[in-house]
C-alpha cells in the first residue's frame, strides 16, 4: 500500500482537532452488547437536548496514538491497554463495557481508512479519540437507554505551544481535580470538566498547568488535569501510587517499565508529599499527549521551587527518548507494545 500522504503542512501541527476522511460509529442499548459499526464521514452529530451525556455526564473517552515509523509502517502503541482501560470506564459509568476487540477492531478501521492523515516520520502523531457516550434522552438521574461510541482521529504536533521545555506549575490548593471512591480513576468526561476552571486561572497566572492534590488529607500529590506526575530523587524514580482516583496512564506505566527493565532503576508507586515534591531532583509529567514534559518549575504557597536549575532532568530526557524511539520503530521493541496497522513492505 502507498503510503502517500495528504497536502497538510505538517511542521505547523498543534495539538488542535483537523478534520479527517471518516470516523467510525455504532450503538448499542442499556442491555447490550456492543457490534456491528461502520464508518461515516467525518462531521457534526445530532443529539437530543435531554441525552444522557448533555445532562448527567455520561460518557467516557480513550486517548491513543499511531506513529509513521522509521521503517515506513503505521503502527499503534499499546491499543491492548487502552482497550482494557475503555472496557473498566464504560462498566464504571453503567454504560454497556466496551468489548476491547470490538474496541481494537473499531479503531484499526479508523486508522486505515485515514492512514494518508498520519504525519510522515518524526513530524508529528495521529492522534486516536474513542469516544461513548449515553444518547437517549432522560430527564430523571438514571442509566439512559441507548450509547453511542464513536471513533475520530486527528494529526497532532506537540501539545504544550512552543514545543518542548520545562513546564512551569502550580500546586493546586483551591480545586481538586477527583475524591477517593469516585471516578478518578476511569476516563470519564466529568473528570476533565472538573479541572477546566483551575487550569483557566492558572494560565492566567502564567502557568502551564496544575498538580493536584489528595482532596482526603491534602498533603499528597496525585497527578494533573491531563497527565500523571514522576518524581525522582537520587537516582530512585518515585511516581504517587493508584489509590483509586487517579487514572492508570498508559505512558505512566511505559515509563515504569521503561526505568525499571532498561534502564534497571529503582520505580516506587507511592506516597508523594509536597516537600518531596518541591526538594526532588527531577520532576516530569506523562501522557499520551503530552509523553514526558520536564517540569523546571513549582509554585507552592507563593513560593516558586526551581526544579534542577530549570532544565530537563537526565532520567526523563532518557525515558522520553526509549520511549518514542520504540513507537517510532527505532529500537528493538522489548516489550511487545508496538502493533503494525499498515506495513510498507
Amino acid at each position: 500500500m502507498s503510503l502517500k500522504k495528504v497536502d497538510i503542512h505538517w511542521e505547523e501541527l498543534g495539538f488542535d482537532a483537523i478534520e479527517t476522511r471518516s470516523m467510525f460509529k455504532a450503538t448499542c442499548s442499556i442491555d447490550g452488547q456492543w457490534s456491528g459499526g461502520s464508518l461515516v464521514p467525518y462531521g457534526s452529530i445530532e443529539l437530543s437536548p435531554a441525552a444522557g451525556v448533555l445532562n448527567y455526564g455520561q460518557g467516557v473517552f480513550e486517548g491513543t496514538k499511531a506513529f509513521h515509523t522509521s521503517k515506513d509502517n503505521i503502527v499503534l502503541f499499546r491499543i491492548d491497554r487502552n482497550a482494557r482501560r475503555m472496557a473498566w470506564s464504560t462498566k464504571r459509568l453503567c454504560i454497556p463495557e466496551m468489548d476491547p476487540q470490538f474496541f481494537k477492531e473499531a479503531v484499526i478501521t479508523t486508522l486505515k481508512d485515514n492512514f494518508d492523515y498520519v504525519p510522515p516520520y518524526k513530524k508529528g502523531s495521529m492522534y486516536i479519540r474513542p469516544i461513548v457516550w449515553g444518547t437517549a434522552p432522560a430527564l430523571g438521574v438514571r442509566a439512559v437507554s441507548e450509547y453511542t461510541f464513536m471513533v475520530f482521529l486527528s494529526p497532532v504536533g506537540s501539545y504544550f505551544k512552543g514545543g518542548v521545555k520545562p513546564l512551569n506549575l502550580k500546586v493546586e490548593l483551591d480545586y481538586h481535580r477527583a475524591a477517593p471512591r469516585g471516578i478518578g480513576n476511569a476516563k470519564a468526561i466529568g473528570n476533565y470538566s472538573a479541572s477546566l476552571y483551575p487550569l483557566m486561572k492558572a494560565k492566567k497566572e502564567g502557568f502551564d498547568e496544575v498538580i493536584y492534590l489528595d482532596s482526603k488529607n491534602e498533603d499528597r500529590i496525585e497527578e494533573l488535569g491531563s497527565a500523571n506526575l514522576f518524581i525522582v530523587k537520587d537516582g530512585v524514580i518515585r511516581t504517587p501510587k493508584l489509590s483509586g482516583s487517579i487514572l492508570d496512564g498508559v505512558t505512566r506505566n511505559s515509563v515504569c517499565k521503561i526505568a525499571s527493565e532498561i534502564l534497571k532503576l529503582q520505580v516506587e508507586e507511592n506516597d508523594i508529599n509536597i516537600k518531596e515534591l518541591v526538594e526532588a531532583d527531577e520532576v516530569f509529567c506523562t501522557g499520551t499527549a503530552v509523553v514526558v514534559a520536564p517540569v523546571g518549575k513549582i509554585t507552592y504557597k507563593d513560593t516558586v521551587h526551581e526544579i534542577n536549575q530549570n532544565q530537563p532532568g537526565p532520567i526523563a530526557s532518557e525515558c522520553k527518548n526509549l520511549l518514542t524511539a520504540i513507537q517510532r520503530q527505532e529500537i528493538k521493541d522489548p516489550f511487545g507494545w508496538i502493533e503494525p496497522v499498515i506495513e510498507s513492505n
